[in-house]
């Protein structure tokens, strides 16, 4: 199937707010999450770290949350695109490694999952309306972080 540049242009916008949500996050950088997604967005962490809300909770959360993580790296690929118009919906494997300070000792621990997006096409470009992330596995979590999701 041949793509129309619409459908290629609106993949390229669409890839690029999954690399920007990553690096936004990556850098600690949440007041760049405004221009990525839809002022009433949903993002959903509710199975990953047992937290579910909107923007701005969502962005308290990571503030405090990513405190004890002295590095991360969001890795993704393999994305799923499912464009109808003005909206669309994207599957995209993701790998993340986290380092963590446990009282000066490094502990690498690391989550692979699944991000589910939808997005609605605004004036402003494409912007993502909902984030869900689906645990996959994960490698040398301490249980203080297990317990968020209990």
């Amino acid at each position: 199937m041949a793509l129309t540049l619409q459908e290629m242009s609106d993949r390229f916008e669409i890839q690029d707010l999954i690399v920007d949500y990553c690096y936004a996050v990556d850098n600690r950088a949440f007041d760049a999450l405004d221009a990525i997604f839809t002022p009433e967005a949903v993002i959903d962490y509710s199975e990953m770290v047992g937290v579910k809300g909107g923007l701005p909770e969502i962005k308290a959360f990571l503030t405090e949350s990513l405190g004890a993580v002295r590095a991360f790296q969001h890795a993704v690929s393999t994305t799923q695109y499912r464009i109808d118009g003005d909206t669309a919906t994207t599957r995209t494997a993701v790998y993340n490694p986290m380092v963590l300070d446990e009282d000066g000792t490094e502990r690498v621990m690391v989550f692979g999952l699944w991000y589910h997006h939808d997005y609605v096409r605004t004036a402003q470009g494409w912007r993502i309306s909902r984030l869900y992330e689906q645990p996959c596995y994960s490698e040398n979590v301490p249980d203080w972080v297990k317990d968020l999701t209990r």
